[in-house]
């Protein structure tokens, strides 16, 4: 599976939760500081629950660090202001998705260093999905269309 990276996520629960969606699907979650929370957090550890051990999570100082390590064949971002639907896209071992924080979205500049901006589609004049929704959309796309390996 490929990798996800949350830039500066903020809300424990849905970090937990993608770890959960980590230790099902087999995706490695990279998380990029600063955090909005400890990883000892209460409300994450309880959205994560027994899962935690399955999860492949790694933190990472910054996106530079982290893209360096990968070293993807592209860097794949999410935003509300992408062109390119997230279905639109033969998806590679090596991509990595690229999710910003919870409250803002990605920065501009992350925006433009990445490969291609994707987007999620909704209904007009909707903000946004809340970031575990949205990345497990796309994990199971990407776990679609190489056959879900490993499932049962």
């Amino acid at each position: 599976m490929i990798d996800v990276v949350l830039f500066h996520p903020e809300i424990p629960q849905n970090t937990g939760n993608l770890m959960r969606v980590s230790a099902v699907t087999g995706i490695r979650l990279h998380l990029i500081e600063p955090l909005g929370f400890s990883l000892e957090e209460p409300r994450l550890r309880r959205a994560g629950l027994d899962y935690r051990d399955w999860a492949k999570v790694s933190v990472h100082p910054n996106l530079e660090t982290c893209l360096s390590h990968l070293a993807p064949v592209r860097t794949l971002a999410l935003s509300g202001a992408g062109t390119v639907p997230y279905t639109d896209v033969q998806y590679g071992e090596r991509d990595v998705l690229l999710f910003g924080p919870e409250s803002v979205g990605l920065p501009d500049d992350v925006l433009e260093s990445a490969d291609e901006v994707l987007r999620i589609p909704m209904l007009p004049d909707r903000r946004s999905l809340n970031l575990a929704n949205s990345v497990s959309i796309v994990v199971y796309e990407v776990w679609r269309q190489h056959g879900f390996p490993g499932a049962v």
